[in-house]
């Protein structure tokens, strides 16, 4: 049995999880048995729904202390879970959850790991297991030898996939470890798209000049209805908020759509957005490295084509 940790926020399930679900389906049906879904906490979506992205059952422990995450918690109890389970293969996003407590799931279950993988396993000859390295820039094939073995899913490389199904839903009960993290205060950031959640992201860069021209880089990312984002410079100099951060040494996206202003394209820069499908680079310098892994490049000044470029958005928006 397949078995997929189902990561949620505030109550509500991660879109990297549905892919994660949809993940471990395909390969369920690769190996000849079914994808079961494990829920921690108290959840407001419809569990059963997750039978449209591929579980035939879902496993909850209904304890509202688990909302949030504790690593040492989830990880004890997602270990146990999958012995009760007999489970072969434990699935997670590749998301900042999932880079936590993966490992130390594998480690509880002497399973052998492989992180950030992009496609589904070899299974003809083992369990080879394709993840890039070296921020992108290339692939690894690694064999899994250990009877159980645990995955995590790069977010955006396997896309949702439909299923019929409506899921059965079965409360579990394992001892609850006491916990070894006290949260004293939670502060969040209201009314924007979390970054790791967006399909569509708007960034910019020093090429911007300064905070005071944010403007029409925010102008052009509520068109699109998209987050925004921003490189390390532009967060060390206090012109935006350090959560917009993208890049190795930010937070690492991959949006359907990245839009880059201003962004020379540094090698850290491009680590941490590489994954996204489409990258669309803006900037007056035609030899900013960044046009060289951009899908479509503007060569101009951003000043002038991104108020034209949200003009256009909204106008097409309008006659639709």
């Amino acid at each position: 049995m397949v078995l997929v940790y189902i990561d949620q926020a505030d109550q509500q399930i991660k879109k990297a999880s549905l892919e994660a679900l949809s993940y471990g389906a395909a390969l369920a049906k690769q190996l000849g048995c079914q994808a079961e879904a494990l829920v921690f906490g108290t959840i407001k979506d419809n569990l059963a729904d997750l039978g449209k992205n591929g579980a035939q059952k879902v496993h909850q422990l209904k304890n509202e202390t688990l909302n949030s995450l504790d690593v040492k918690v989830h990880s004890s109890l997602i270990a146990n879970a999958a012995k009760n389970l007999n489970a072969t293969v434990v699935v997670f996003a590749h998301n900042i959850n999932g880079r936590a407590i993966a490992p130390a799931v594998a480690v509880k279950l002497n399973a052998g790991i492989v992180t950030g993988t992009c496609s589904l396993p070899n299974t003809e000859n083992g369990f080879a297991v394709k993840k890039t390295v070296f921020s992108g820039k290339a692939f690894a094939n690694i064999n899994i030898e250990t009877p159980i073995k645990v995955i995590s899913i790069n977010q955006n490389s396997f896309g949702l996939v439909a299923y019929n199904n409506a899921a059965s839903i079965e409360e579990i009960n394992l001892p609850i470890p006491p916990a070894s993290i006290k949260i004293i205060k939670v502060e969040k950031i209201e009314g924007e798209i979390p970054l790791t959640e967006a399909n569509l992201v708007v960034s910019g860069g020093r090429g911007l000049k300064g905070p005071e021209n944010w403007g029409m880089l925010l102008d052009l990312a509520k068109a699109l209805g998209a987050a925004t984002a921003c490189s390390r410079p532009v967060s060390d100099a206090d012109w935006r908020p350090h959560h917009e951060h993208v890049g190795q040494t930010g937070i690492q996206i991959a949006p359907n759509l990245y839009i880059a202003i201003g962004i020379s394209g540094a090698i850290q820069h491009l680590a941490g957005v590489n994954r996204s499908k489409t990258i669309v680079v803006i900037n007056k310098d035609p030899e900013a490295p960044f046009f060289k892994a951009a899908d479509y490049g503007v060569v101009g000044d951003a000043f002038e084509i991104v108020p034209k470029l949200t003009a256009a958005v909204l106008k097409a928006k309008a006659a639709n």
